[in-house]
């Protein structure tokens, strides 16, 4: 009875933890305007631009379907990379040089609790991102979405943040100097952005090409939220699952990498 209170009574010291550490990543992501502005903002101009501009559009590599039915999905992708990748990546390598992390270590916090702390407000970013980028797809663009979709769309999401989050954790041991790591980051993910499907089919592209954005988890991410919003699949199963399967494998190598970035004492760079 002893052992099961004192379980219980830890269980509740750590979600409470927690629940701190989530409000104060909450704070500190909406108190800085500039990184609001990079991960939140682009993505809604670069919909607001690029589906006006194409407004009408037809794709006819992939059976003449709208335009806005691939690009709004290709969007909500870029901008789950960019608050979850991105910004985790280049945050994290300013608390590590701050010594914030090495600090850290030397409180109550456990080292689980900090982690799932920053999945989860990465997640309530994501949500937020979600939310407004379909609801100005569906309002604006004609964007279609039925309740039949959900299941697949949250399990696309659920899988994509989660590998993102942590592969831009992970990342982290890898990048020397924060002052590094816009550069770092952005040479990773732009170009693979123009060979993976976020804002044009990359159909026609060499095969060489679309064998190196097929490795890389933004192309399945893509693939695999466009699958669901694919007009072609609407009497079919919404799950692509060669993009799942993909997304699920980086999964683990962004978790392998995030356990080896917080294991190893704060301030070395691997």
């Amino acid at each position: 009875m002893t052992t099961t209170t004192s379980a219980r009574s830890s269980l509740r010291r750590d979600l409470g933890l927690v629940a701190w550490q989530v409000r104060y990543e909450q704070r500190s992501y909406w108190r800085n305007r500039g990184r609001g502005v990079f991960t939140f903002v682009f993505p809604l101009m670069f919909l607001v631009i690029f589906a006006s501009l194409d407004k009408g559009a037809r794709i006819s590599s992939r059976g003449n379907i709208a335009y806005d039915d691939f690009f709004v999905p290709g969007i909500l992708a870029y901008g789950i990379i960019t608050t979850t990748f991105m910004n985790l990546a280049m945050n994290t390598a300013i608390l590590r040089d701050q010594g914030v992390l090495k600090r850290m270590q030397g409180t109550p916090l456990p080292t689980s609790a900090y982690v799932a702390a920053r999945i989860i407000s990465a997640a309530l970013v994501t949500l937020a991102m979600t939310i407004v980028v379909l609801g100005l797809g569906a309002s604006a663009y004609g964007l279609q979405l039925r309740a039949a979709q959900l299941p697949a769309l949250l399990l696309t999401l659920v899988l994509g943040t989660a590998t993102f989050t942590s592969m831009g954790i992970g990342l982290t041991r890898f990048i020397s100097t924060a002052e590094s790591g816009p550069v770092v980051v952005n040479l990773l993910v732009f170009p693979l952005t123009f060979i993976s499907n976020i804002w044009f089919p990359t159909d026609s592209l060499p095969r060489f090409l679309r064998t190196i954005a097929g490795i890389f988890p933004i192309r399945p991410l893509a693939s695999g939220l466009q699958y669901v919003f694919d007009p072609r699949h609407a009497r079919s199963s919404l799950l692509d699952g060669r993009s799942l399967e993909t997304l699920a494998i980086w999964l683990v190598i962004g978790m392998y990498l995030m356990v080896r970035f917080l294991r190893q004492p704060q301030g070395e760079v691997a």
